[in-house]
């Protein structure tokens, strides 16, 4: 067993136990968090490793992971959300391979799917268009701090629900929106064994004057997007709790060319504590380092 202990904001003790097997262990002041998701009231963060590139050129489950990192820093509840409508996608799905479906094919115990994936849809659909909307106006800002220049940015929420205006926040609205949608796919659905509708097939478009940055977007705009998404999440967090959160590097320097390096560099660690990880200390420039504590490993 590994035991890591550490002070939150100088008030809070917080103690991990981590085993070979089975679930770590989270203690703050000495008490078990019954829900490890618990932790994010506590002690935020923000992680920048070379794989994060992925949000904005690979497939849409690295934008929906993003997105939902982003929500569950700013509103704890919303993880559970996630975990209620993943088993409650298995259970829909398995149930169309059933026996009971193949013999009686009832639609009550569907209904009752449908019920309750609009209602969780609806909550994760509002949650994440709301963090969306708040996060956008730093990723603005970081962007034209990183790339120097006059582009503009802007991030489509690409749902799959339909007739819901951007300003539209009924949640009973927009619930009856994807129960009749749920209920129009289900003859497609009970064929296929799949829900090609809801949270989980979601996505965020990326655009640099009204451009795709994953399909047309270099790697330079790519790299800066990505960049200025991160540190927009930082901002965000920091405004909204008034406590910075912590900020970790993993290795990122080696994805940026020498400007965004000390763009990068100039604005990390003047509020948050910040942990950067590095193979080589030459990119790093001398002023930097010694205002910095090094370890070695």
């Amino acid at each position: 067993m590994a035991v890591v202990i550490g002070q939150i904001n100088f008030k809070d003790d917080l103690k991990l136990n981590l085993y070979r097997k089975g679930p770590k262990r989270i203690y703050v002041n000495e008490s078990i968090l019954k829900k490890q998701s618990e932790i994010k009231n506590y002690i935020r963060s923000v992680c920048f490793c070379s794989n994060d590139i992925d949000i904005v050129r690979s497939e849409p489950s690295y934008r929906r992971i993003w997105i939902d990192k982003v929500v569950s820093q700013l509103e704890p509840v919303y993880l559970d959300l996630i975990i209620r409508f993943n088993r409650l996608l298995k259970q829909r799905s398995h149930f169309w391979r059933s026996e009971s479906f193949l013999k009686n094919q009832s639609s009550e115990i569907v209904d009752s799917f449908d019920i309750q994936m609009s209602i969780l849809s609806t909550r994760i659909f509002r949650r994440r268009r709301r963090a969306l909307f708040k996060i956008k106006p730093y990723v603005e800002y970081w962007h034209n701090h990183l790339s120097k220049s006059k582009e503009q940015i802007d991030i489509n929420y690409l749902s799959g629900i339909q007739n819901i205006s951007p300003e539209e926040e009924e949640e009973e609205f927009i619930s009856k929106k994807i129960a009749e949608q749920l209920l129009n796919q289900r003859s497609i659905e009970a064929l296929t064994g799949k829900c090609s509708f809801g949270p989980h097939r979601d996505d965020f478009e990326f655009l640099i004057n009204n451009v795709s940055v994953r399909k047309y977007g270099s790697s330079g705009q790519q790299r800066t997007f990505i960049l200025a998404l991160k540190m927009a999440e930082l901002d965000l967090l920091t405004k909204t709790f008034n406590v910075p959160p912590i900020l970790i590097l993993d290795d990122v320097l080696a994805e940026l060319d020498l400007t965004r390096q000390n763009l990068l560099l100039n604005s990390v660690g003047k509020d948050s504590q910040c942990f950067i990880s590095a193979t080589h200390l030459d990119k790093f420039n001398q002023s930097f380092l010694g205002s910095s504590q090094i370890i070695y490993l």
